[in-house]
């Protein structure tokens, strides 16, 4: 059986790491265009709603994001990024005291939702597209993820190539990580993320999963995985969006047996309930 040593991620006052299964982190998208469930919770109540919904189902930690990233899709104004998600940031830490995470690349919306009671700053730029972003994030002492990505989510897809896409993306991982402590952050406030389809074709999706636990190795901190509903599990199921949810499950399981520290999902339950089972049959 494969041990894989915790790595606390620092953020705010609270010590997370992965135990028996790996933290979730549960999506809540205040967009109206996000691939998945854009719509579904931009108004503030909505989105609160379904906030407290993930803390029951048993998620460690809240994403909150007012942009879509999924492929083709097109920027939005700082204001109106500001308008999806300062309100229901505050709204929702005084509901809960579960960390929330602000899912930005602007560094204006990072230091306002700060402000607001985000603690955690997940940037799918690897905080690169804002040259502000790691000293904004320094300054409020902030836990970060940092994602890798190719290009821009309008151009990401366009024929992504790699030599050895699982030596690239943690070379870029780690040079991501030597940026932010040069900033100022301490490494036990930073969690890493190979930003599953962000730039990469399903077959280095596959890869760089299956590999989770050398990269964790290699840069000795948290690795979140990105997997939930997205369009590798339709290449390799031949499945609709509607029809992803077991797909998601059965990757879940996968990478928590490969050792990843944090799960990025919608369906916080289900998945919770699986490699709860999963963990159960592990361990006798």
């Amino acid at each position: 059986m494969t041990q894989h040593p915790p790595f606390v991620w620092h953020v705010g006052e609270q010590f997370l790491q992965r135990t028996q299964i790996p933290l979730l982190m549960g999506i809540l998208n205040v967009t109206p265009d996000s691939f998945s469930d854009g719509g579904k919770y931009a108004a503030v109540d909505v989105a609160v709603r379904h906030a407290l919904q993930l803390v029951a189902a048993g998620a460690d930690i809240i994403d909150v994001g007012g942009e879509s990233t999924r492929p083709g899709s097109e920027p939005v104004s700082l204001d109106e990024e500001l308008r999806r998600t300062i309100p229901a940031i505050e709204a929702i830490t005084a509901e809960t005291a579960l960390p929330v995470s602000i899912d930005t690349t602007k560094a204006e919306v990072a230091r306002q939702a700060l402000a607001a009671g985000a603690s955690i700053v997940n940037d799918i730029s690897g905080m690169t597209f804002d040259p502000q972003m790691l000293t904004v994030c320094a300054q409020h002492d902030a836990a970060i993820c940092a994602m890798h990505i190719v290009g821009t989510p309008q151009t990401m897809q366009n024929d992504p190539h790699y030599d050895d896409v699982v030596s690239e993306v943690t070379e870029f991982l780690r040079l991501q990580l030597a940026a932010a402590v040069q900033a100022g952050l301490a490494p036990q406030r930073i969690c890493l993320d190979p930003g599953i389809g962000f730039g990469k074709t399903a077959q280095h999706n596959l890869m760089l999963m299956k590999a989770v636990g050398r990269m964790r190795e290699d840069l000795r901190r948290p690795i979140l995985i990105g997997h939930s509903r997205k369009r590798f599990l339709s290449q390799l199921l031949g499945r609709p969006l509607e029809e992803r949810l077991s797909g998601t499950t059965g990757v879940s399981i996968a990478l928590a047996e490969n050792g990843a520290d944090v799960l990025r999902v919608h369906d916080v339950q289900a998945t919770r309930d699986a490699l709860i089972a999963w963990n159960a049959v592990r361990n006798g």
